[in-house]
C-alpha cells in the first residue's frame, strides 16, 4: 500500500498540492504564533546598559500572590541598603547601584526638549561598562559625563555648559567628559548624589550589580545572592534575563504578548484543523470513482484506509519539516513587526524552541490523519458490488454523528455568546473570538444540510437570471452536495472571520474612544517636555484670567486588595480571585467637577485629600464611606486609604480616584504629567492658550494642548494597541483567504472528465464557463450568507457588552469590501482553473485516442 500511494501521488497533483499548501501555511503560522508565544513567556533581552555585570538583583516587577502575576506600571525600586548586605557574601567582589531618571537636553534658552536621555549615577557605569574617552567623571554638583555618541550629535564637548529639563525644571551643568560603551547609548552621568536627588527616592536603587570575585563560579555566587535576599519579591537576574531588570517594559510588553499570541496562536490552530480537515475531504472526495474500482477489483477496506492515511502522513510529513524550518522565521518576522510600531520592546529576543515546533507539527498532523480516516470510512464501507453505483451518484452525505458534533458545536457558540454579553467591554474579545471559531466549525459541520438548503432557495432566482447555465448549477450543487458544501466552507471560513475580527476591533477601539470623551470635561491641557509639572503649577494655572477650573491628572493603575492584604509569597490558593486591577487617577478636588465627567454617588470628592481614595461602585467590596481599603499602587507598595467617596464609571472601563500628591510619589516621574483645564463661559480658547503658554517663561518646556489634540494622541495610543491584532489578524485571515482560493482550484480543476464528457456531446466552452461562473455566484453567495450569520453571531453579543448596542461599531465599506474581495476571488479562481482545464482535447481527457 504504501509503494501505492507513492505512485498515486504523481497522479494527483492538483488535490495534493491543495492539501501540501493547506498543511504547510497551517504549520507555519502554528510554529510561528507559538514561537511567539514562548518568547512572550520568557521576556528576555539581551542586556546592553548592564551588559558587564554577571548578576543583577532587581525588584519582582509582577504583583506576586494573583494568579495572573500581572506586571507593575511602574518600577518597583529596591531598598539600597541590600547592596551593602550583598557585598559581604563569600565570593562577591563588588556591588554596584543604580538609579535614572528621564531627562531631556534642553534647546532655545532652556525653554524645550531636545535629545531624550536617562540619567544615572557615576558609579553605575561600570555596569555597562562605560569608559571616559575625553575629560573626567563627574566630581561634584552641576558637573555631567555625557554619552559619545550623543555628545557628537548635540555638539557639545568638555567644558562646555548645557542644562537639562529634569523634574519639572530645568537645571544647568558643566560637561567634564564624554564616555562610550558598546551598544548602550543616550545616558548621562552625574554624581550618585545628585543622581539619587534627581529620582525623588532617597535610599532606593532600581537595580543592583553584584560582581563575582576573580576565579569564583557566578553560578554559585548567583545562588549565594538568592538565598541571601530569600523574598519572593525580589528576583536575582543572570544571562538573558538580566534585560527585564534593564527595561521593565519587557515584562509587560511580554505580558500584553502573551494574551495575544494564545488567543491568536489558539485561533491560528482552530483555523488550520479547519482548512485542513476540508481540504483533504474534498480532495479524498473527488476520488471516489479511483476508490470505487479499488473496492471492485477486491481491495479490502483495511487495505483502502492504509492507503489514504499513508498518503496523507506522507504528505503531512513534508509539509510540516517544511514548516517547522519556516515557521520560526515568520514567528520572528511578526515580533520584529510588534518592535517596529513600538509595541514590544525592540530588544525582546525570539525563541524558536522545541515546543512550537511539535505543537504545529502535531496540529497538522493529527489533524490530516483524523480528516483522512474520516473521508476514508465512506469508500472502505461500500461494498465492491456498490462501489461504482456509489461514485456514480452520491448517496451518503451526512450522518447522525456529524449532527451531533454540529449541535454541540452551535451549544458552545450559544454559551460563549452569552458570556460576551455579560462580560465586561475591554475583556469581552477573548470570549467572542473563539465563539467565532466555534460558531464556524458548527456551521461547517452542518455545511452540506445549509447549503442544500441555500440551493434550493436560490435555484428559482437563478434560472430565472441565467437560463440553463443557472439551472445546470444548481442542479451540480444538487446532484454533488458534500462537493459543493466543501467548496461553500472555505468562502465561509474567510467571510466570517474578515468580518467579525475586523469589526470587534473597531468596536473596541469605539468603546475605548467613547469612554474617554466621555470622562474629559476639560478644554486644554498643560503638559511639560521636562517629564511633568510640579503639583504647585495647579495653582498657577488656575489663578490665569478665562481658567474656570484646574485640576492634575496623574495615570497610573493599581489593585483593591482583599480585606487584610495579601501575602506576597503565597499563589493565591486554589479558587482564590485575583484582586481586581484598575486605573488610578491623581486629581485635585477643587477642579474635578469641571474638567472631568466623575460625580460622587456617595460621599464627596472634595474630601479627596491626604491618604483617600474615591472607588468604582462595583468595587467598594461591602466597604463603606469613612472604612479603609488596602490597596497596592502602580510601584507595588502597600497603602490603606480611606474611603471617601463612591463614583459611577462605564463596565470595564472604570477608574479610582487618588489625590495627585499622593499617586505621584508612586509613579517614576514623580510628577504630574498633565493639568486638565475648563474655560470660562465665553473665554476664546486660543487667547486662553496663549496667556498659559506664556507661563512657559517661569516653566522651562512647558507646553498646552487642545481638547482635540488629546482626544488625537488618545485615539493614536488605542490604533498602537489595535496594531497588534490587526497584524495577527491579518495573518489568519490571510490563511482563510489562500485556502479558498485553494479550495476553489482544486474544486475546479478535478472536474476535468466532467467538463469534457459535457464538451463531447456537445457543450461550447462559452456555456461550460458560463456554468462554472453561475457555480462560483452560488458557492460565494451560499459562502458570504453563513459568514455574516458567523460574525453577527459573534459581533452581537460583543457589541451588547462594549458599546450596549446589538450593532457593531465600524464603516459599512468593510463589510461591502470583504463581501466583495470574497465574491472576486471564488469568482475569478473559478473561470482560471476552469478555462486552464478546457485548454485539454476532450477525446484525451476522456481516455479516447485517435
Amino acid at each position: 500500500m504504501i509503494r501505492i500511494a507513492l505512485r498515486t501521488l504523481r497522479h494527483h497533483k492538483a488535490g495534493f498540492l491543495a492539501s501540501f499548501v493547506a498543511l504547510f501555511f497551517g504549520a507555519a503560522i502554528v510554529v510561528g504564533c507559538g514561537g511567539l508565544l514562548q518568547s512572550a513567556l520568557k521576556s528576555e533581552a539581551q542586556p546592553q546598559r548592564l551588559a558587564a555585570v554577571p548578576i543583577v538583583v532587581s525588584a519582582d516587577q509582577r504583583y506576586l500572590g494573583t494568579q495572573s502575576e500581572e506586571p507593575f506600571v511602574e518600577r518597583v525600586p529596591l531598598d539600597a541598603a541590600l547592596a551593602t548586605r550583598l557585598k559581604s557574601l563569600p565570593g562577591v567582589r563588588a556591588t554596584v547601584t543604580d538609579v535614572s531618571f528621564p531627562a531631556a537636553l534642553a534647546t532655545d534658552g532652556g525653554k524645550r526638549a531636545g535629545a531624550r536621555v536617562t540619567g544615572h549615577g557615576w558609579s553605575s557605569a561600570a555596569l555597562t561598562p562605560y569608559e571616559i574617552t575625553k575629560g573626567a567623571a563627574p566630581a561634584g554638583p552641576g558637573q555631567l559625563v555625557l554619552d559619545e555618541r550623543l555628545a557628537r550629535r548635540a555638539g557639545l564637548a568638555p567644558g562646555d555648559r548645557t542644562r537639562l529639563l529634569v523634574r519639572g525644571g530645568t537645571q544647568e551643568f558643566r560637561v567634564t567628559g564624554l564616555a562610550s560603551a558598546d551598544g548602550a547609548s543616550g545616558s548621562v552621568f552625574l554624581t550618585d548624589t545628585e543622581a539619587a536627588e534627581l529620582t525623588g527616592r532617597p535610599g532606593k536603587a532600581d537595580v543592583i550589580g553584584v560582581f563575582p570575585r576573580p576565579g569564583t563560579d557566578p553560578g554559585q555566587v548567583a545562588a549565594a545572592v538568592e538565598k541571601a535576599v530569600d523574598t519572593p519579591s525580589v528576583t536575582v537576574l543572570t544571562g538573558a534575563e538580566r534585560g527585564r531588570a534593564e527595561d521593565p517594559e519587557i515584562v509587560s510588553g511580554g505580558d500584553d504578548l502573551v494574551s495575544l499570541a494564545a488567543a491568536f496562536g489558539g485561533l491560528a490552530a482552530m483555523v488550520t484543523v479547519f482548512v485542513v480537515a476540508s481540504t483533504l475531504g474534498l480532495a479524498i472526495q473527488q476520488r471516489q470513482r479511483e476508490m470505487a474500482l479499488l473496492r471492485a477489483i477486491g481491495t479490502t477496506p483495511g487495505q483502502l484506509r492504509r492507503l489514504i492515511l499513508g498518503e496523507t502522513v506522507l504528505l503531512t510529513l513534508l509539509a510540516t519539516a517544511l514548516a517547522c524550518a519556516c515557521g520560526p522565521l515568520f514567528g520572528r518576522w511578526l515580533l520584529d513587526g510588534f518592535a517596529s510600531a513600538g509595541v514590544v520592546p525592540d530588544t525582546m529576543e525570539f525563541h524558536a524552541g522545541s515546543l512550537p515546533l511539535v505543537a504545529g507539527a502535531a496540529t497538522a498532523l493529527v489533524t490530516a490523519v483524523g480528516a483522512a480516516f474520516i473521508a476514508a470510512r465512506g469508500p472502505a464501507r461500500t461494498r465492491p458490488t456498490e462501489a461504482l453505483a456509489e461514485a456514480a451518484v452520491e448517496r451518503r452525505w451526512f450522518s447522525w454523528p456529524r449532527l451531533v458534533l454540529a449541535l454541540v458545536c452551535l451549544g458552545g457558540g450559544t454559551a460563549l455568546a452569552v458570556v460576551t454579553a455579560g462580560m465586561d467591554g475591554p475583556k469581552a474579545a477573548g470570549a467572542a473570538t473563539p465563539a467565532a471559531m466555534v460558531w464556524t466549525a458548527g456551521f461547517g459541520l452542518l455545511g452540506p444540510v445549509l447549503a442544500r438548503g441555500i440551493t434550493a432557495g436560490l435555484s428559482r432566482p437563478m434560472g430565472a437570471l441565467s437560463g440553463l447555465a443557472g439551472r445546470l448549477a444548481t442542479l451540480n450543487a444538487k446532484a454533488r452536495t458534500a462537493r459543493f458544501a466543501g467548496a461553500v466552507m472555505p468562502v465561509m471560513l474567510a467571510t466570517g472571520l474578515a468580518i467579525a475580527l475586523i469589526y470587534m476591533q473597531t468596536t473596541n477601539s469605539r468603546g475605548a474612544e467613547r469612554a474617554f470623551d466621555d470622562s474629559l470635561r476639560a478644554d486644554l491641557a498643560v503638559t511639560s517636555d521636562a517629564g511633568g509639572l510640579p503639583l504647585d503649577m495647579v495653582d498657577t494655572v488656575k489663578k490665569q484670567p478665562g481658567v474656570a477650573a484646574a485640576s492634575a491628572q496623574v495615570s497610573s493603575r493599581g489593585y483593591v486588595e482583599p480585606a487584610g492584604g495579601m501575602d506576597p509569597g503565597a499563589d493565591g490558593g486554589e479558587g482564590a480571585a485575583d484582586p481586581p486591577e484598575m486605573a488610578l487617577a491623581g486629581v485635585t478636588p477643587e477642579g474635578i467637577g469641571r474638567t472631568t465627567a466623575f460625580r460622587a454617588t456617595q460621599g464627596s470628592l472634595d474630601a479627596l485629600r491626604g491618604e483617600t481614595v474615591a472607588l468604582p461602585t462595583r468595587y467598594t467590596d461591602g466597604h463603606k464611606i469613612g472604612d479603609k481599603v488596602p490597596m497596592r499602587l502602580g510601584d507595588g507598595s502597600r497603602v490603606s486609604l480611606e474611603l471617601v467617596a463612591t463614583v459611577k464609571g462605564e463596565r470595564g472601563y472604570e477608574t479610582a480616584l487618588l489625590p495627585a500628591a499622593l499617586l505621584a510619589r508612586h509613579t517614576d516621574s514623580g510628577l504630574v504629567p498633565s493639568i486638565m483645564v475648563t474655560a470660562e463661559p465665553g473665554t476664546d480658547r486660543a487667547r486662553l492658550a496663549a496667556t498659559l503658554t506664556g507661563l512657559s517663561e517661569r516653566q522651562p518646556g512647558l507646553r498646552v494642548t487642545s481638547r482635540d489634540t488629546l482626544a488625537a494622541a488618545q485615539a493614536e495610543q488605542d490604533d498602537t494597541q489595535a496594531w497588534m491584532a490587526y497584524l495577527v489578524l491579518g495573518v489568519v485571515v490571510g490563511y482563510a483567504i489562500i485556502a479558498l482560493v485553494n479550495t476553489q482550484a482544486l474544486a475546479t480543476t478535478e472536474r476535468r472528465r466532467e467538463f469534457m464528457l459535457q464538451r463531447l456531446i456537445g457543450a461550447t466552452r462559452r456555456q461550460v464557463m458560463q456554468m462554472m461562473a453561475m457555480e462560483a455566484a452560488l458557492v460565494s453567495v451560499a459562502g458570504i450568507v453563513l459568514g455574516s450569520l458567523v460574525a453577527a453571531l459573534t459581533l452581537v453579543p460583543l457589541s451588547m457588552s462594549v458599546l450596549g448596542t446589538a450593532t457593531p461599531e465600524g464603516s459599512p465599506w468593510i463589510f461591502v469590501t470583504v463581501v466583495g474581495a470574497a465574491f472576486a476571488l471564488t469568482l475569478a479562481t473559478t473561470l482560471v482553473s476552469a478555462v486552464t482545464v478546457l485548454r485539454n482535447r476532450p477525446v484525451e481527457a476522456v481516455g479516447v485516442r485517435e
